[in-house]
């Protein structure tokens, strides 16, 4: 019964993969329509009204009426929306937030999902990704046995009960279509549940009981975490000896860059697949349409109207966006997005570069707040991920977690770089280390390199490394443990790095 199911599935995903196609054929025209769409459909709202929607005919219009939104000029309308409000930035009331933190900050982000948002967007998204998944692995089987997902946690927000807010993976998982329940483990009351370090211990549990797990989706971060209690817990040596017929691992959140090695030795096997999709708390974005494939499609008919921030408007107090059909491959841009959630010209903070177009392909390359750029040298998250990777590979080494800051001018007149790193398997010489990484950083980076040249600018890199767990604990210690906190990998200043540092300092006494 089971594989007659697996094998319906099949068919419709290549009913949908057909219409995918055709949406990627005419992306400008599928986008302009969209932006019709979101348009009228709110143009009855405080916000519509506020802008006068009715009187935009034109992506040129919408530019010109409304103005680039960060989260604290939407921020007064949302708290509204979460107290209950109709008809504000979206039309009718929106009872769903997801919350996002994204740095080890102490504010939290509250990202409305519509109902709009919720099916036409975050889960058409994960339609979309077993489409892709499906086409590239015919022999895919995740409606025949079983998948792991790891999600947040929700809560009722007290001042109006109807509104409940919590990371994007739970509100997902408490609106998955129930055809898709019987597929997947943990129950719902685990998958829910709001103590992390809990929960991780009965997902682990529930992993070693059932053999038949093919797929699993979650932050490379926490799923290294998983298996490594996995293994602990059975003696195993690799994954495959606990889930012999896995076959696809679907990753977001972070670069996927820094982990792929531990991967390859918790499952070694040319027959696993890694997927990595850009499933934001603001909508879904883009999937790796091809498992060869280091980038992703942007999906353009799921709720999204797309703008793009060139690197030199990214601080400019009235930034001026481009459409897609204006951007250039190659060239950071940080995405601006108007979404069926009520998001309008909205800066999520995060960047991007284009590597093809029809279909247009991205990848991300980090954060408009996380670049180290001190003396001009515009490093970004995607240049340090590909320079530890490929040091990593050349020394026989495992990175866990990393941090980057600038160490500033000293009266000789020189900066540099300081990097705390984590390593899960330290290489046989640190000294060489970093010196091989500060090379390869100046090869993915000609700005880095420019600035290195025979030392006249900044001095090589300097390395310091961390005892295992100290990120985690870190986060911990900031209220930070869980699915959606990340350790901040590069910062233009050195809150982060001092703090570790201290917290290093004061766990050491």
């Amino acid at each position: 019964m089971r594989k007659f199911i697996n094998s319906a599935f099949r068919q419709f995903y290549k009913y949908r993969y057909k219409n995918l196609q055709r949406y990627m054929e005419y992306p400008h025209k599928v986008q302009k329509r969209l932006l019709k769409q979101l348009i009228e459909a709110t143009k009855h709202t405080e916000w519509g009204r506020t802008f006068n929607y009715r009187s935009i005919r034109t992506p040129e219009d919408f530019a010109h009426h409304v103005p680039i939104q960060d989260y604290e000029s939407l921020k007064p309308y949302i708290q509204r929306m979460m107290h209950g409000e109709k008809d504000v930035l979206w039309t009718g009331q929106v009872n769903w937030y997801s919350k996002s933190s994204g740095t080890t900050s102490d504010k939290s982000k509250f990202i409305p999902v519509s109902r709009q948002n919720l099916k036409h967007c975050h889960i058409r998204g994960s339609w979309d990704t077993m489409t892709l998944t499906y086409h590239n692995m015919p022999e895919a089987r995740n409606f025949e046995l079983k998948s792991m997902v790891m999600g947040g946690s929700l809560q009722t927000f007290e001042p109006f009960p109807k509104t409940m807010f919590g990371d994007v993976s739970a509100i997902m998982i408490q609106n998955m279509p129930y055809v898709g329940r019987r597929f997947y483990i943990p129950d719902i009351e685990v998958a829910l549940l709001d103590n992390w370090e809990k929960k991780l211990e009965l997902l682990a549990q529930a992993g070693i009981k059932e053999p038949n797990v093919v797929m699993i989706g979650g932050v490379p971060t926490w799923t290294v975490v998983l298996f490594r209690r996995m293994l602990e817990l059975t003696g195993k040596q690799n994954m495959l000896e606990i889930w012999p017929k896995f076959q696809l691992y679907i990753h977001g959140g972070v670069s996927f860059t820094p982990y792929r090695k531990q991967f390859e030795a918790f499952f070694p096997s040319d027959q696993v697949k890694y997927q990595e999709i850009y499933n934001a708390s603001e909508g879904f974005f883009a999937i790796q349409d091809g498992f060869s494939r280091d980038d992703m499609m942007l999906l353009l008919n799921n709720g999204i109207y797309f703008e793009f921030l060139p690197m030199e408007q990214w601080h400019k107090e009235n930034p001026i966006a481009i459409p897609l059909s204006e951007v250039e491959l190659g060239k950071n841009y940080a995405i601006v997005i108007s979404t069926n959630s009520g998001l309008w010209r909205y800066v999520p903070g995060d960047t991007i570069a284009f590597t093809s177009k029809y279909p247009y392909r991205i990848k991300i390359t980090g954060r408009t707040k996380q670049f180290v750029n001190a003396f001009g040298e515009e490093v970004m998250v995607d240049n340090t991920d590909k320079a530890i990777a490929a040091t990593c590979k050349l020394m026989n080494a495992t990175v866990t977690e990393y941090t980057v800051a600038p160490i500033y001018f000293d009266q000789a007149g020189k900066g540099g770089h300081e990097w705390l790193i984590e390593f899960e398997k330290e290489p046989s010489d640190i000294a060489a280390f970093a010196k091989r990484l500060d090379q390869n950083l100046q090869k993915v980076n000609s700005d880095y390199e420019a600035k290195r040249y025979k030392g006249m600018a900044l001095e090589e890199l300097r390395l310091h490394t961390l005892p295992k767990g100290t990120f985690h604990d870190w986060l911990r210690s900031k209220g930070k443990f869980g699915g959606q906190n990340k350790v901040p990998r590069l910062a233009n200043h050195r809150q982060y790095v001092e703090e570790i540092q201290d917290f290093l300092g004061q766990t050491a006494s």
